[in-house]
């Protein structure tokens, strides 16, 4: 008995990045994609994003297990394979960056402006508010106050969970909205490919945030040994209670949303109105402002361990090509750049929430099959993979390459 409790004492502990990389992942994929999804084709692609999760998971697996077994990061890993390995690597890394802090800051805009609509008659301009987002979150993360903010960011993601399965029980026990005559338009015609492939690109998360799971390992196991055999449970649970929110914000959309005689607004503040809303027809009226401040929090968490996430992994790419004795200046060098590039996306798109949400998902999608090789390739060459986890990742490549191509065909036609 004592055994046992220790042992559930030692993987409560190891508990860390895999929940960070939960907080990183509920966002764009979640509160739009999978809700999107719900909302405009019902029940249809339920089994998509099933699929798309469980065929991305030894590639975000193998990051762990590369971690754990050679005590370095991926980062390491990639240099040591070689120029080209790591040039590659370097190029997606800062295209992805940018692309991926400018849509979950203008995600988070967005859902700010909603709630400051409540107050002021004309609240700022998303773009605005991104710019004033930045701001605020450069200050907490150059004056070191981004640990207390990631745990509140973490206890309102719980909070946010608890809602959502509460809001799931109670629209479950409700029934669907739709109408019995209602005929749902098909996810498969041509014109949808579009949206399906910026649906998966995020799901559960752009897949790069494996490599910032490598940093958050390396340093989690460094602190504290005795919890790198529980490694993988940390990561495991991580990973699939995102792989089920996915699903629990698809049942949202497709309960509540689906067949309804309001357009479904896929960007802006009609978005952030329809999303909230879905809380407050289930668990009641009194709920909108918390929800609406619950989600507008966690994802100001999620932006900013996006900007702290790749600013560190760009600085160990500096670090491994050139050492100094400046590291701290330089992680706050490239957090300034990659905030303002970000910036710059967004005043590109004008401050529109649904084009830039697409590309970034999109780009996301279209990088994954390098992303994924690379971490496949690192894992073959420790020599302590299963035969299952291999088998099961040429079937994801195949998968994903496979979709690439079609997309980038598709693009070329349209």
């Amino acid at each position: 008995m004592k055994l046992l409790f220790s042992d559930w004492h030692e993987r409560l502990r190891a508990l860390g990045p895999g929940l960070l990389m939960a907080t990183a992942a509920i966002g764009g994929s979640h509160l739009v994609a999978s809700t999107q999804a719900g909302a405009l084709f019902g029940w249809q692609l339920l089994w998509v994003i099933l699929l798309v999760n469980v065929l991305k998971y030894p590639f975000f697996r193998f990051a762990v297990s590369y971690t754990l077994s050679q005590e370095q990061s991926l980062i390491e890993g990639y240099r040591q394979e070689g120029r080209g390995y790591f040039g590659v690597f370097i190029v997606l890394a800062i295209v992805a960056a940018v692309v991926n802090t400018a849509g979950v800051l203008l995600l988070t805009a967005t859902l700010l402006q909603y709630f400051l609509s409540w107050v002021l008659p004309t609240p700022p301009s998303v773009v605005w508010l991104s710019a004033l987002l930045l701001v605020i979150c450069w200050s907490l993360l150059i004056l070191g106050r981004y640990r207390l903010l990631d745990w509140t960011a973490k206890v309102f993601m719980l909070l946010l969970t608890i809602a959502s399965v509460a809001a799931l029980v109670v629209a479950w026990q409700q029934g669907a909205a739709v109408p019995a005559d209602y005929q749902s338009p098909s996810p498969w015609a041509m014109a949808t490919f579009g949206f399906l492939i910026a649906m998966m690109g995020w799901m559960p998360a752009p897949i790069e945030i494996s490599v910032i799971n490598s940093l958050w390992l390396r340093s989690k196991h460094r602190l504290a040994p005795s919890t790198k055999p529980f490694g993988v449970f940390d990561f495991n649970v991580g990973y699939w209670t995102t792989a089920g929110l996915a699903l629990v914000f698809l049942a949202l959309g497709a309960l509540i949303q689906h067949g309804s005689t309001t357009e479904i607004a896929l960007a802006g503040g009609p978005f952030a109105q329809q999303l909230v809303s879905m809380y407050a027809v289930t668990i009641g009226e009194w709920s909108r402002w918390l929800v609406a401040a619950i989600a507008f929090i966690c994802m100001f968490g999620t932006t900013l361990t996006v900007l702290d996430g790749y600013s560190r992994v760009l600085t160990e790419c500096w670090e491994l090509q050139k050492p100094s004795k400046h590291k701290q200046r330089r992680l706050n060098t490239l957090l300034l750049l990659q905030g303002l590039s970000g910036l710059a996306v967004i005043l590109f798109f004008a401050g529109a929430l649904g084009p830039m949400l697409t590309f970034a998902m999109a780009l996301a999608f279209v990088t994954t099959p390098v992303f994924a090789w690379l971490n496949f390739s690192l894992w073959r060459k420790t020599g302590s993979g299963s035969r299952v986890l291999s088998v099961w990742a040429w079937i994801g490549l195949t998968y994903l390459v496979s979709f690439t191509l079609v997309y980038i065909g598709w693009l070329l036609a349209t």
